[in-house]
């Protein structure tokens, strides 16, 4: 995600140059064209199909942002329902500083913190083997590494620990109850992120909106040339490139989990529940994720 208050310039220029260089080479030819073969230029209600089309554009840039926000919301969820699981564990099951009691508290954070980066892992389409055993021995990540979904594999072993301890008499019913709630929390906001990975937007939403675009941009500088001449170029190429950038927003903000510049900084977040979780049970833990050039990853 970018944090910077203004995009770097190398990186608006990498965004835009094709684009820009597309409209303002097809710009030139119809000038070109114009004033060596004069035509009539056809009187295009240019005004009405602009307004059409961005009304049709700011229907989907608002859909896109509306997933974006959706999946913020819900890994701040993750983020709160983390540090309650983490404070739960330690308080219920005892403050015990060594021994069986000690383990599973530790077992339970690690766990949870694998269980976080193995879905960030899986939200953006990477390995999540090497993450999962950044904190799991081998031993204990081979079950859910052999799963289809690898974070629900370590949820469930999440709460088979919870379960264990409630049968030692080391938690009551309640408070394995308690526990479990902040499982289920977890376990629906992990659904929802899947449910927005794997919903795209309505194919209507994706093909239209870039169709009537491109043939916006195609015909506006044949209805300008009688009026801009030897500047349809540069009034036409703005206008166009407007429209396009108003598309490229959408597109950029569809798939919030997409691993981009524009999508959300999950590696920042699963390093916060990670230091929050370490500092719980004493280890030391990470410093904080910093942005890099302007991007928090």
């Amino acid at each position: 995600m970018i944090v910077s208050d203004a995009p770097r310039l190398s990186r608006i220029v990498a965004e835009v140059w094709k684009p820009a260089l597309a409209l303002f080479i097809w710009d030139v030819i119809v000038t070109v064209v114009y004033f060596v073969l004069p035509f009539k230029a056809p009187s295009l209600p240019l005004t009405i199909f602009g307004s059409a089309l961005a009304l049709f554009l700011g229907f989907r840039v608002n859909s896109a942002y509306a997933r974006w926000w959706e999946g913020r919301s819900l890994w701040g969820l993750m983020i709160n329902a983390s540090r309650n699981l983490a404070r739960g564990a330690i308080a219920f099951i005892g403050p015990e500083d060594e021994g069986p009691k000690r383990d599973l508290k530790r077992s339970i954070a690690l766990r949870h913190i694998a269980y976080v980066n193995a879905l960030r892992c899986q939200l953006r389409r990477l390995d999540s083997k090497d993450d999962v055993h950044r904190f799991l021995s081998r031993e204990e990540a081979g079950e859910p590494l052999g799963r289809t979904n690898v974070a629900n594999g370590l949820l469930d072993g999440t709460g088979a620990r919870i379960g264990e301890a409630q049968r030692r008499g080391w938690i009551d019913s309640i408070q394995q109850t308690s526990l479990e709630s902040v499982l289920i929390d977890i376990a629906n906001a992990q659904g929802g992120m899947e449910r927005i990975k794997n919903t795209p937007l309505p194919v209507q939403y994706r093909f239209l909106p870039s169709l009537f675009t491109r043939l916006f941009c195609i015909v506006l500088p044949i209805g300008l040339v009688e009026t801009l001449g030897i500047a349809t170029p540069l009034g036409s190429g703005l206008a166009g490139l407007m429209f396009l950038a108003v598309l490229q927003i959408g597109e950029d903000l569809a798939d919030p989990f997409a691993n981009t510049v524009h999508d959300l900084p999950l590696t920042a977040m699963c390093r916060t529940i990670e230091i929050d979780l370490l500092q719980a049970i004493g280890d030391s833990a990470p410093e904080p994720l910093k942005p890099e050039k302007g991007v928090l990853w």
